[in-house]
């Protein structure tokens, strides 16, 4: 669980083909094994873009993405993503899109079922197995839309701003689930975040992305946050000195930047 080079990222940069734009530059980053990481940085300056690296989805320009030292291509590792829209197919029910990812891995034995249920209970869904997403509200949804990515137990999961369609309260009250979760199937996280305030609550260590000619693109990490306050954490510890100094550094090297 403390492996500190469980992924790593050596010098990525990324320019689209098609209209020759440097996304990212140089990007190095190591997160290890068990953390939860949260990306912030002003809207547009590429954190999805380098989530989507992270999961395989993009093919970084230069540079290596490594898993447990390995090209993460060739590892072959389960990888969960969660992005902003819940992606749930509406002609299923949340039981049959948690179960989706074992299908299209051929896997159709007895324990099975046995692991889409767990899923559900672990996100808090038991009793809404037969639910269509037009019956659930927004961060039920999203609960579904977890649980579809953690049934095929990932070594990595990646979450592109999961609760921005979402309500405050409702905001909240997932992020709490999220760490519940989290505490209770661990596994590496890297979140993508536009609030601060949900960086730190949540994170070990928070990533801030920025441009390196000072406004635009391309972009990089330019500044590490390890966050140290103690876990588990509950809304009121947002109160406190040491989250309030968290909070005012990020938001001076946002801006900085």
């Amino acid at each position: 669980m403390n492996d500190p080079e469980f992924l790593t990222l050596e010098d990525v940069s990324l320019a689209f083909a098609d209209n020759d734009t440097q996304v990212l530059s140089d990007v190095s980053l190591t997160i290890r094994q068990g953390a939860f990481v949260t990306l912030v940085g002003s809207s547009g300056i590429g954190k999805s873009t380098l989530l989507r690296v992270l999961g395989g989805l993009l093919v970084p320009s230069s540079g290596k993405v490594l898993l447990t030292g390995q090209p993460s291509a060739a590892k072959g590792a389960p990888i969960g993503i969660v992005f902003q829209r819940d992606n749930l197919m509406p002609w299923r029910t949340a039981y049959e899109n948690v179960r989706l990812p074992l299908e299209l891995q051929k896997e159709n034995n007895a324990a099975v079922d046995g692991r889409v249920q767990e899923m559900l209970d672990l996100v808090g869904l038991t009793g809404f197995e037969k639910s269509y997403p037009a019956q659930l509200s927004g961060g039920m949804a999203q609960r579904v839309a977890i649980a579809r990515a953690l049934v095929h137990e990932p070594s990595l999961l990646l979450l592109d701003e999961p609760f921005g369609a979402l309500d405050a309260l409702t905001r909240e009250r997932m992020g709490q689930e999220l760490l519940r979760i989290w505490q209770a199937m661990p596994v590496t996280v890297c979140m993508v975040t536009h609030s601060i305030d949900e960086a730190v609550l949540l994170a070990d260590e928070v990533l801030v992305m920025g441009s390196l000619s000072g406004s635009g693109l391309p972009a990089t990490i330019t500044h590490h946050f390890p966050i140290t306050i103690p876990r588990p954490r509950r809304f009121d510890v947002r109160k406190t000195p040491e989250f309030l100094a968290c909070e005012s550094a990020i938001r001076e090297a946002i801006q900085v930047k």
